[in-house]
């Protein structure tokens, strides 16, 4: 409905709204119902009683949001203009998108914006995979009327392409956990079938696939599945290739891998877009991005397209200048980070406490064997944790929180001390499953459940899942179950907190979220935090120091001691060959392009950070 230069969208989540567990308090306040002279919200006996609102009816009160004990309706005030873009809706009170990216030939358009925004079902009506509806769910407009809309815009020749079967498409999924449910074979079979291109072998050998080809794709870890699946893509000889968040459960080292082979397959008439939340990845593979804000789950706005540098530093700015459109109060800034000065555990000789310290020692597991150097964290200290896959992150982190015993040395604690862990590994059975997402968050703290609490603020309803508080542990996806986990280790009081991989299926709004909780838990607690983690602009907003580990994956690994950012990532970086810059408006780290002046002249004086 369009008010006064307003449209109005009413939306609802089908999944939270139970109508046999309430007394359909939405449709009892309605004041339009009331009235008895028209109905703007009523139940659908052919969708199992549940709701359905009409917006030309709808008045734009909000009772009924407040009225639903599920949090199910969501109504908001749209800029009538905006209407005239709409692209596709999924169904009457469903997700609405608006506008689309624009693809560039012989270019890398890259996606960035908040989980449930619309970002896959973009790519999804790009690649052909979805027919949009323009808005109508009840319409199923032809071809014609859709190149009509787009018409004296790139996508108008990009549609007719499209319609008329020209472009041959490929896409890596999101969710590479699907691959074992749906394939069957191994690694190579997989890769044979797939190869177009003749690069099946080539591919393999670049990402370490080689060594897996005859294992049976059941078999594979979440970062091997990632790697197969980009392998695969890669190997088709397509004319618009699509990345859904091609960095999930890959080490640093295989994400700039990953980066390179992805920048490597564009080429004249050929397409290329990629979603990521990594934004040092996004940085390094993009000329271009797009970022698509709006309200998850009911409605999402692709905005115009900014050259990559631009793009992303407007998103950490918050502020959008060609939409004029405010994502946030506060632009998010990168600390600069200085050397510490003083007396231990402090820079300027503040006052710490020494919580842990550790010897020289030696941990086996199996075949594996991890050598690390002596080390300790004090209070307020948050360090980070670095290194590839395989390399014994985990077992360190282990190791601190005594369920380890190592082989020779010891872990010493200096006072009592109450420890949170995150694991890496999240499923079902990590929960009691009679209790509910908010039986678990009140059990964690109290404060997590009470509105307006900055833990409930910052945390809780940053994550989302407040919208999920009627859910058990059973019912909830990988993403809600990691989101979850999340929360509850950095909701509950402690001393030390242990993080394994926290920004695992976060957006970036949510990975920056769960970064300033960190920093402010071991600030006013007083407390100090390890957190193994693969995204570095993570690692870079968060440590004060870092513990890099080395070595052979899975069969050696060399942990050393904590040392101050810039010099512990120099010696990373270095072991990889990558460079960065950082950014003079933000602050925020940028790989440096392979060869270039930048790139050159950091290597030659031995800065591959500059801190």
């Amino acid at each position: 409905m369009t008010v006064k230069g307003k449209v109005r969208l009413a939306v609802i989540d089908y999944e939270a709204c139970k109508p046999k567990k309430c007394s359909y308090e939405c449709i009892r306040v309605c004041p339009v119902n009331r009235t008895g002279k028209g109905k703007a919200i009523e139940a659908d006996m052919a969708a199992r009683g549940k709701p359905v609102i009409y917006e030309d009816a709808c008045i734009g009160c909000g009772l009924c949001v407040k009225a639903c004990p599920f949090k199910a309706i969501f109504i908001v005030n749209l800029p009538g203009e905006l209407e005239e873009e709409a692209v596709h809706r999924y169904g009457v009170n469903g997700f609405k998108l608006y506008r689309l990216p624009v693809p560039r030939e012989n270019s890398i358009v890259g996606l960035i914006g908040k989980n449930g925004t619309g970002k896959t079902t973009a790519v999804r009506i790009l690649l052909g995979e979805l027919k949009p509806n323009l808005g109508d769910p009840g319409r199923d407009p032809s071809w014609d009327e859709i190149i009509r809309r787009f018409r004296g815009s790139e996508l108008q020749s990009y549609f007719q392409k499209l319609a008329n079967g020209e472009l041959r498409t490929a896409h890596k999924i999101q969710y590479v956990d699907l691959v074992p449910r749906r394939l069957k074979g191994t690694v190579g079979q997989l890769l044979e079938r797939a190869d177009e291109r003749g690069v099946a072998r080539e591919l393999a050998a670049e990402l370490g696939l080689d060594k897996l080809w005859d294992r049976d794709v059941r078999k594979l870890s979440g970062g091997e599945l990632q790697k197969l699946l980009i392998a695969a893509v890669l190997s088709k000889d397509a004319d618009v290739y699509v990345f859904d968040e091609p960095s999930s459960y890959l080490d640093v080292r295989e994400r700039m891998r990953v980066a390179r082979l992805i920048n490597e397959v564009r080429g004249p008439g050929r397409y290329v877009i990629v979603i990521e939340h990594d934004l040092a990845v996004l940085d390094y593979v993009s000329e271009t991005v797009h970022i698509l804000y709006g309200e998850p789950g009911v409605y999402g706005v692709v905005s115009q397209p900014y050259g990559a540098r631009n793009g992303i530093n407007n998103f950490l700015e918050g502020y959008l200048p060609s939409e004029n459109i405010r994502l946030r109060k506060e632009p998010i800034r990168f600390r600069k980070k200085l050397e510490a000065l003083g007396a231990p555990g402090g820079e300027g000789g503040e006052k710490k406490r020494k919580y842990l310290s550790w010897t020289s020692m030696t941990v086996k597991r199996g075949s594996f064997t991890l050598k690390v150097e002596e080390g300790e964290i004090w209070s307020g200290e948050v360090i980070g944790i670095v290194g590839p896959n395989g390399i014994g992150k985990t077992t360190f982190v282990l190791t601190l929180a005594g369920k380890i015993e190592p082989a020779e040395g010891m872990v010493l604690e200096y006072e009592e001390l109450t420890v949170s862990i995150k694991p890496q590994q999240i499923s079902p059975e990590l929960f009691p499953q009679d209790y509910t997402v908010r039986d678990l968050l009140r059990a964690a703290n109290p404060e997590a459940v009470t509105p307006g609490s900055w833990l409930y603020l910052e945390l809780v309803k940053k994550l989302g899942l407040d919208r999920l508080y009627d859910r058990t542990p059973r019912d909830m996806s990988g993403g809600e179950l990691q989101k979850l986990a999340v929360a509850l280790s950095l909701a509950r009081e402690a001393d030390l907190y242990l993080l394994d991989e926290p920004s695992a299926y976060l957006d970036v709004e949510e990975r920056l979220s769960v970064a300033r909780i960190i920093r402010r838990l071991t600030e006013t607690r007083e407390a100090a935090a390890f957190v193994v983690e693969h995204d570095l602009l993570f690692i870079d907003y968060i440590s004060d120091k870092l513990v890099t580990i080395l070595g052979n994956p899975g069969i050696e690994g060399h942990a050393h001691k904590p040392d101050s950012l810039a010099r512990a990532m120099n010696r990373f970086l270095k072991e990889l060959g990558v460079t960065f810059r950082r950014d003079p408006q933000t602050g925020r780290p940028r790989v440096n392009k392979p060869g270039s002046y930048l790139d050159r002249m950091q290597k030659a004086k031995g800065e591959y950070y500059f801190g």
